[in-house]
């Protein structure tokens, strides 16, 4: 019997369907005749990139490098297995301070910034007063190194000393390790640049009471899985940047029995613990940062891959490091976060953004899942359509949808995770980070949270670099 097609495969026989891409001019012409069409927001690569896309694109291994990166990053676990202070788990030595962000020296350090390092030098007994202290870092005193050098994050400012402890955490899939702070609370805090002496006595009894209970309880308690505390709160209203209500009420409901029933824990300090983690909505971020650094160095140095394994920003500069480039950093201008002030402040006392907490969004969560928070929009600014489209748009950069971290208002669709630079440049969409703001001066802390975004150059450096290499 004879196949007999339609002429043009039935589209003389059939409703037309009608995609348009770029200008609006077709698509205006068809909806005066009342014909639907679908819009597409499309724009050519920038001037410039197209040799370097098709090098890239082009290359017969990238898409299985990509898809190897990818792999390794969402089948990462993360357990934490210990809390030890950063001299035994960093070998971190007196007069050395790690900090978030890309490489920075002293002279183009930001008031926030500054304001940590002032008062890390105070909590190490390098200096008695805030201008010792500046004195010191001026004369090269102190030698300051990248958190991601070390295999380890930290929020905001980001500045680790010898004496603070960190939360260690494993990667049970791929045998990494990485390493963050302990979180400080919200306000004048250390991570925020303030320095008064408030602050310096919390990180004191951070070291005295608070690290060793931890050490105590998670030894006693065994590995902590981590993804399933991160998948369960994302269910339960949180993305795991802003917000970590739910993440920080599980985790306090794993610890708090180990820690209870440790000998070497007094019953007091315990619950002194207890009710300083419990008072402070943002405890699990830093074991949040440790387990997305964990994953994403998982997926680091794979010949050929376009997927960025680190987003940070140091005040000053924003950074972006990809799978196949190595430890190179891609720089360019960080930016002042669109948000929401605390008090009196506005976005004249915003300093630039800062922390490598933009690990979470690297690694699938943060601002890539915001359609998991519809309770944070508020604090950031905006309503719950912005989150939901927020989170819809990461899908069009990134090159898969998370197994195990789902989004129960999207049918609970996998987050959007694995940044290819290829998909940023091509689109022009950029990574959506949702972030606290550090006040400009030094000795300021806190004066508002928001949205922001990286300079689009850092991706269009990272392309080109690739396209050197493929």
């Amino acid at each position: 019997m004879t196949d007999v097609r339609p002429p043009l495969g039935g589209l003389l026989t059939r409703d037309p369907r009608v995609v348009a891409a770029g200008v609006d001019v077709l698509a205006d012409a068809l909806a005066d005749q009342a014909v639907p069409a679908e819009r597409v927001d499309w724009r050519p690569p920038p001037p410039g990139t197209e040799a370097a896309l098709a090098a890239v694109l082009g290359d017969p291994g990238h898409a299985d490098a990509n898809a190897e990166a990818v792999r390794r990053m969402t089948t990462a676990r993360p357990h934490l297995v210990d809390v030890r202070p950063a001299r035994d788990v960093l070998g971190l030595e007196k007069g050395t301070f790690l900090h978030a962000g890309p490489p920075l020296e002293w002279d183009r350090a930001s008031g926030p910034m500054r304001g940590a390092l002032i008062g890390a030098m105070m909590l190490e007994g390098l200096a008695e007063t805030p201008r010792g202290a500046e004195r010191e870092l001026e004369r090269g005193a102190a030698v300051l190194e990248p958190c991601h050098h070390h295999g380890a994050v930290g929020p905001m400012a980001g500045v680790v000393s010898p004496s603070m402890w960190m939360l260690v955490v494993e990667d049970a899939e791929h045998g990494g390790t990485a390493c963050c702070s302990l979180n400080e609370g919200l306000g004048k805090v250390l991570r925020y640049g303030a320095y008064g002496p408030e602050v310096i006595e919390r990180l004191a009894w951070m070291g005295e009471v608070l690290g060793p209970a931890l050490q105590a309880a998670v030894r006693r308690h065994g590995p902590l899985d981590l993804m399933a505390v991160i998948a369960q709160a994302l269910q339960m209203g949180d993305e795991l940047h802003n917000r970590n209500r739910a993440a920080t009420s599980l985790l306090l409901r794993e610890l708090a029995p180990d820690l209870a029933a440790a000998d070497e824990v007094p019953r007091d300090r315990a619950a002194e613990v207890l009710r300083f983690a419990a008072g402070n909505d943002h405890f699990f971020l830093n074991a949040g940062m440790a387990a997305a650094k964990a994953c994403a160095d998982a997926a680091r140095n794979v010949p050929g891959s376009s997927m960025v394994v680190a987003m940070s920003r140091n005040g000053t500069d924003f950074g972006v490091q990809v799978s196949g480039t190595g430890d190179r950093w891609f720089t360019g201008p960080a930016g002042v976060p669109d948000g929401l002030y605390l008090g009196g402040y506005g976005p004249d006392d915003a300093n630039p953004d800062i922390g490598d907490s933009a690990i979470t969004e690297t690694a699938g969560t943060g601002g890539f899942a915001l359609a998991a928070a519809p309770a944070i929009v508020r604090f950031v600014g905006g309503e719950v359509p912005d989150a939901v489209a927020a989170t819809q748009r990461m899908y069009e950069i990134t090159l898969a949808e998370h197994p195990v971290l789902q989004i129960p208002l999207l049918s609970f669709r996998g987050t959007p995770a694995g940044i290819d630079v290829t998909r940023v440049v091509r689109t022009g969409i950029l990574p959506v980070i949702d972030t606290g703001i550090a006040g400009r001066e030094a000795g300021t802390g806190q004066v508002g949270a928001g949205i922001v975004e990286p300079p689009s150059n850092v991706f269009t450096a990272a392309l080109h670099a690739l396209a050197e290499i493929a």
